[in-house]
């Protein structure tokens, strides 16, 4: 117990509150800038298990953030390279590496054995699914995201409010740190904060980070903490995202990229609609139509339109995350 001791020394943790942390599995559900600070705060305060998903390489664009890596990891797998970084930093932490993004089929698989689930992805499509599958569930979520110089993390599930009780909706637009860019340290203080919610949910310490939102706004100094604990759900469910193994032969599905952004779709056969199209298509009324974007936020806008005219079998793909 000497690696723990600074921590065991804590009242509110002590040996048995190490033994939870031993014990704990935690889903973590991408392994770029929030998981170079998160991912060795967990295996380093003593978290038994961490099942992480990530299907992206390592590009030496990443390396100003995502710190976990270093030139050599340039062109690997994110998710080895992190499970190779924190076997060198504590053994005792046992990593399932997974080389492939987390869509729609794989959730219930992934989510086996699991006592919370970290969202590190910082992907609009990827979080309402969590929070679609761990609310009914009553798994702890915790989410973050971060956008040049400003970001937020939260607490959600596990007998507090959804995702879908604070934003319905996929939002119209965002940008990420592909098209909009982001500052290292920002990542880093947000990964942080979620390795601390994490840690606090499976120590079970009070109050309860879950059910409460924090920003962060490192451009006008600025931090913000609200509590949404009696935020009342969505009466409906929300349109689910799927992904290919999900699709039948009898869905409708429309691509929403023009065969210039997107030459090759999801299935063969697709109708392709763009999205200011979408007001003048009848849909068929014997199939479920699958809306297909690049990150799901276009599928959706088509979707509430379609919603609005009596539609109800409605599915979103985001082909980004597939």
């Amino acid at each position: 117990m000497e690696r723990y001791q600074r921590q065991t020394m804590l009242p509110e943790i002590g040996e048995v509150g190490q033994q939870r942390l031993s014990a704990a599995r935690v889903l973590v559900v991408g392994a770029g800038g929030l998981s170079a600070t998160l991912l060795p705060l967990l295996a380093g305060a003593g978290v038994g298990l961490i099942r992480l998903y990530d299907g992206d390489r390592v590009e030496l664009h990443n390396l100003h953030r995502q710190t976990l890596f270093g030139v050599d990891d340039v062109g690997q797998p994110k998710a080895i390279c992190a499970q190779r970084a924190l076997a060198q930093r504590n053994p005792d932490c046992r990593v399932e590496a997974h080389s492939h993004s987390l869509s729609a089929s794989h959730l219930p698989q992934a989510l086996e054995g699991i006592d919370l689930v970290v969202d590190a992805a910082d992907n609009f499509a990827i979080t309402y699914q969590l929070s679609d599958i761990c609310y009914p569930r009553g798994l702890p979520l915790i989410c973050a995201s971060v956008l040049g110089r400003k970001g937020y993390v939260g607490g959600f599930c596990g007998g507090s409010p959804g995702y879908r009780a604070l934003f319905p909706q996929l939002p119209a637009a965002s940008g990420n740190c592909n098209t909009a860019g982001v500052m290292g340290p920002a990542v880093a203080t947000l990964g942080a904060m979620q390795a601390q919610m994490a840690l606090s949910v499976l120590l079970k310490l009070t109050p309860s980070p879950l059910g409460c939102m924090i920003h962060c706004d490192f451009v006008d100094w600025h931090v913000r903490q609200f509590r949404f604990d009696d935020a009342p759900e969505p009466d409906a469910s929300g349109i689910p995202f799927i992904d290919r193994p999900m699709l039948t032969e009898d869905d409708c599905i429309v691509e929403l990229r023009s065969v210039e952004e997107a030459p090759v779709s999801v299935a063969g056969q697709v109708l392709r609609i763009l999205p200011q199209q979408i007001a003048a298509w009848q849909p068929p009324l014997d199939q479920r139509v699958v809306l297909v974007c690049a990150s799901g936020m276009r599928a959706a806008q088509a979707a509430e339109n379609l919603a609005a005219r009596g539609v109800t079998r409605l599915a979103l793909m985001a082909a980004n995350t597939l």
